[in-house]
């Protein structure tokens, strides 16, 4: 599907805590959360989900901090969405609790913790015509009634340039690509102002640079205090982007830690069934995950249980 090339602001490109240059898109004014970086936001222990026989997730344990990017990788089928929608509350756990900034996540009323949270879903529907800028004006809804009203328009408008949208503000959501459907559902949960997101594949259709741009984002609203979860499929984006991975296999926890300790060619190759190779970026010294393609040649890809 086509898409619009991104739109660069004058503003200084973002930097990670090192100092590594993180990209540049435009700015967004981000309330810095008011709980301390490093705290815990979320919180899962043994969360298991099992459909009939099938065990989707098994005694996972997961921890969610201010101030960080946590990204979710693993094969089709490794349970990362299962366990995100678990975290939302929109797939209940057999086994297992969750809790919500110390609180349990089955005692918390909906409007309430969707001024704590925002869930960006891996699909994105909009059951009537509505034009973009009122999709993403939907983001605002949990704050309606409250002082946090009077800031409506310009969350809106700041979260519609970050995403590169503000040009499809009067276009019906539904004649939208799906690169372009994905980047005003982002602007939609970025105008709701929460200090905890949960990505589902937001990269998912965009084009490079945008899905650097939404990436970048997240990491700044990281960096400003907020705790992303993020599902990617590309590691090589989970490696440039996230301070801790979690990597799936067959709904349980392979590894966890940072980037350098948990995309390690064996690991992986073993995980994915398929030969892969961890090289350093030649320049940046980024970690970046490709396909053995010489070594697939010789090995036969093996087949899921």
């Amino acid at each position: 599907m086509g898409m619009n090339t991104p739109r660069r602001s004058s503003a200084p490109p973002l930097r990670s805590p090192t100092g590594q240059r993180r990209g540049d898109p435009a700015t967004l004014d981000t309330p810095t959360p008011s709980t301390p970086r490093g705290t815990t936001a979320l919180q899962a222990r043994g969360v298991t989900v099992r459909y009939g026989a099938t065990t989707v997730l098994e005694a996972v344990d997961l921890d969610v901090r201010h101030g960080e990017v946590l990204a979710l990788v693993g094969p089709n089928g490794a349970g990362k969405s299962t366990l995100l929608g678990v975290l939302t509350g929109d797939v209940d756990a057999t086994d297992g609790k969750v809790e919500v900034l110390g609180r349990p996540l089955e005692e918390w009323r909906l409007r309430d913790l969707a001024r704590e949270r925002a869930v960006l879903a891996q699909e994105h529907h909009v059951s009537f015509p509505f034009p973009v800028g009122d999709v993403v004006r939907m983001g605002r809804s949990p704050w309606r009634g409250r002082p946090e009203e009077d800031d409506d328009d310009a969350a809106v408008a700041d979260a519609m340039g970050v995403a590169d949208i503000t040009h499809l503000a009067a276009r019906p959501f539904g004649v939208l690509s799906g690169g372009e459907k994905g980047r005003t559902s982002f602007a939609r949960i970025l105008a709701q102002r929460t200090g905890v997101l949960l990505l589902d594949e937001p990269t998912a259709a965009l084009d490079l640079g945008h899905q650097e741009t939404v990436l970048a984002r997240a990491r700044a609203q990281a960096d400003a205090g907020a705790a992303v979860v993020v599902v990617l499929h590309d590691l090589s984006l989970a490696a440039a982007w996230s301070d801790r991975i979690v990597l799936l296999d067959r709904g349980r926890v392979a590894a966890e830690g940072a980037p350098a300790d948990v995309l390690r060619a064996p690991l992986l190759s073993e995980v994915y069934r398929y030969p892969v190779d961890v090289l350093p970026h030649p320049v940046s010294g980024e970690l970046l995950v490709l396909a053995d393609r010489s070594a697939a040649r010789t090995a036969p890809l093996e087949e899921t249980p």
